[in-house]
């Protein structure tokens, strides 16, 4: 097994565990949001959705530009974030077929305005700026749920409302 077969793993389970959150959002809540400095709900789970684009654009890539990233996802029902979740994740799997550990570890780097921000090989920058960052929206979307008395789904282990 090379290094992107293992990352591949590791995102499909990930995927799959963020997808049976995405599942309990309730449109009627889309505009909910905990903080007026947060985003609401819908903005929450659409840019969970949307930031899965970056696996291609790290593979395809060596660098991108996040002044150049256009326009976010946007989805006004369940339905439609979950097609738009499913649709980005095999596009993502399919990027990662035959990927070589000499291509995963070519230095990749993310600009802001044309300025360097960080630079690291494509394997860290999938793990750091797509797997980590979906879970730590996961993290967020789960506090968004319990606050809304949303039943959360068991993720590593038995949640308080679901065994495994």
């Amino acid at each position: 097994m090379n290094l992107m077969d293992a990352m591949s793993a590791e995102y499909g389970q990930e995927t799959g565990l963020t997808r049976k959150m995405l599942e309990r959002v309730p449109e009627e809540r889309f505009g909910w949001k905990p903080h007026e400095k947060s985003r609401t709900m819908g903005e929450l789970v659409c840019h969970i959705v949307g930031s899965q684009v970056y696996v291609k654009r790290i593979l395809e890539a060596g660098q991108f530009d996040v002044s150049e990233a256009g326009q976010p996802f946007e989805a006004k029902t369940v339905n439609a974030l979950l097609e738009g979740f499913d649709e980005r994740v095999t596009e993502a799997q399919t990027a990662m077929k035959g990927v070589s550990d000499e291509a995963a570890m070519q230095i990749w780097k993310l600009l802001g305005g044309g300025q360097t921000i960080a630079e690291m090989p494509r394997i860290a920058a999938l793990r750091g700026f797509v797997l980590s960052h979906m879970i730590h929206h996961r993290g967020q979307l789960s506090v968004y749920l319990r606050e809304n008395d949303i039943p959360l789904p068991a993720i590593y282990g038995p949640s308080a409302d679901e065994e495994m």
